[in-house]
């Protein structure tokens, strides 16, 4: 899923404090305890994975349909994100807006998300209240009611939500610039949230379309955590959802693949906005690949809180930036390692550029110290064991590992592959993505004035 880049530029997270003198960080890996999950399918291609958990009397169900806005095509942005909204607004047995009333009116809570692969509808309940949310996700699978009033009422509700995430925020549309410019083909390149011209030139019939093509039994996976019996779950998903028809069609997976970058490119644009943004990105592999691992560790050391080489040495050391941040955004298709400087007045761009690339290529030329690399080990080990406080993140877990790892063991089997990771690791996969062929250098000045720049 992407970052939200505003909320980055405001409050930048400090995932380690840097003790310093300290000859060394202890290792934190206590291996957490394996998930206990049963996995199966149902006759119409659902998939259904059940994790028992008895200690509260409460159930989690998430509900993942594998399509995001990958799958729209050119010219039909924003749909994937305004299905999700859509999925909301009434089916045969149940009127607008009354799926959330019903849940939370028994003391449950319910809401959804889209990201670039996948959209997710989620609830969160007292068990005894398991056959009505799984006759609600069914109904809605099954009957979902589309007329043009609704559509059209929706689509201007996400053309606000655009407006108030985006537009109107400072740096708002950083990056859905960096994926315009790193991509050419992929959809990738295009913002989950649609354009506004694409949104406002769909049409009913085209989200109809897209409703039919993607939310089928065979292109959703159920995940069930909590207070329940596995045998008596079955029974009640086969008794709701499994009479959902099958698909008639296979799901297409069309998608385009982008070319690999052969040489570098530069890019200056310009936006209303405070102060300048210099850019560097890379092309970097999906999640799950093996490669992917260190990666994260490489962007844990590079860019991630204020202990970050990144952070440290344009905010604190030579203070050309007011904040300096990035991402490894490792989602189902091969995506990008980018790294961000917000130019503080008085330094040019060129000078931060160089800054960012010169961090970036140290990674190449000296492997990252033990102390960092164990530092990242003991934040992923963290991330882990609180991964598994609650039925949420559990049910999460698996189904991330099902749907884009298209193995359900990868849910327990990573924190092994993290705890595996060495230095040369690290810094082999800086000299095999981090290469000046394969980088974006993206400059963006305020559009008002040159303020920042010499």
């Amino acid at each position: 899923m992407k970052v939200w880049l505003l909320r980055r530029l405001i409050a930048t997270c400090v995932c380690g404090v840097m003790l310093l003198g300290a000859p060394s960080v202890p290792s934190a890996a206590v291996r957490p305890p394996k998930l206990q999950y049963e996995l199966t399918a149902l006759p119409n291609g659902l998939t259904l994975a059940l994790s028992e958990d008895h200690s509260t009397p409460i159930v989690h169900v998430n509900l993942t349909y594998h399509v995001g806005s990958k799958n729209e095509k050119p010219g039909r942005t924003g749909f994937a994100h305004l299905f999700e909204h859509l999925m909301f607004k009434g089916s045969k047995n149940v009127q607008p807006e009354a799926h959330t009333s019903m849940i939370s009116s028994v003391g449950g809570q319910s809401n959804a998300y889209t990201t670039d692969d996948e959209t997710v509808f989620w609830e969160t309940f007292p068990a005894q209240y398991l056959p009505m949310v799984l006759w609600l996700e069914a109904d809605r699978m099954a009957t979902l009611r589309i007329d043009k009033d609704t559509f059209t009422n929706e689509r201007e509700v996400v053309k606000e939500e655009r407006r108030m995430r985006v537009d109107n925020q400072p740096f708002g549309r950083l990056n859905e610039i960096i994926y315009d410019q790193a991509f050419t083909v992929h959809p990738y390149k295009h913002p989950t949230i649609g354009s506004m011209q694409d949104l406002e030139a769909a049409s009913v019939d085209d989200v109809r379309d897209f409703y039919r093509t993607y939310y089928v039994p065979g292109n959703a996976t159920l995940t069930l955590v909590g207070d329940f019996d596995s045998t008596q779950a079955i029974q009640l998903v086969n008794q709701y959802l499994g009479r959902v028809p099958k698909a008639d069609h296979e799901v297409p997976r069309d998608i385009p693949q982008e070319p690999a970058q052969t040489k570098e490119k530069r890019v200056s644009l310009e936006q209303p906005w405070p102060l300048p943004a210099v850019v560097v990105a890379y092309h970097v592999t999906f999640d799950g690949n093996p490669d992917s691992y260190p990666l994260h560790i490489a962007a844990k050391v590079l860019s991630d809180g204020q202990s970050s080489r990144i952070y440290k040495k344009l905010v604190y050391d030579t203070q050309m930036a007011v904040a300096a941040f990035g991402n490894a955004n490792l989602i189902e298709d091969p995506n990008l390692f980018y790294a961000v400087a917000i130019v503080q007045p008085g330094h040019a761009t060129a000078e931060a550029a160089d800054a960012l690339i010169a961090e970036i290529e140290r990674l190449k030329t000296e492997p990252i110290t033990e102390r960092e690399l164990q530092r990242t080990k003991n934040q992923f080990a963290r991330d882990y064991i609180l991964q598994r406080e609650s039925n949420q993140s559990k049910a999460l877990m698996l189904a991330h590992a099902i749907v884009i790892h298209r193995d359900v063991r990868t849910a327990d089997g990573e924190f092994d592959i993290f705890q595996g990771i060495t230095t040369a690791d690290v810094q082999r996969v800086a000299r095999t993505y981090f290469r000046s062929e394969n980088r974006l250098v993206l400059t963006i000045m305020p559009s008002s004035g040159k303020a920042g720049a010499r």
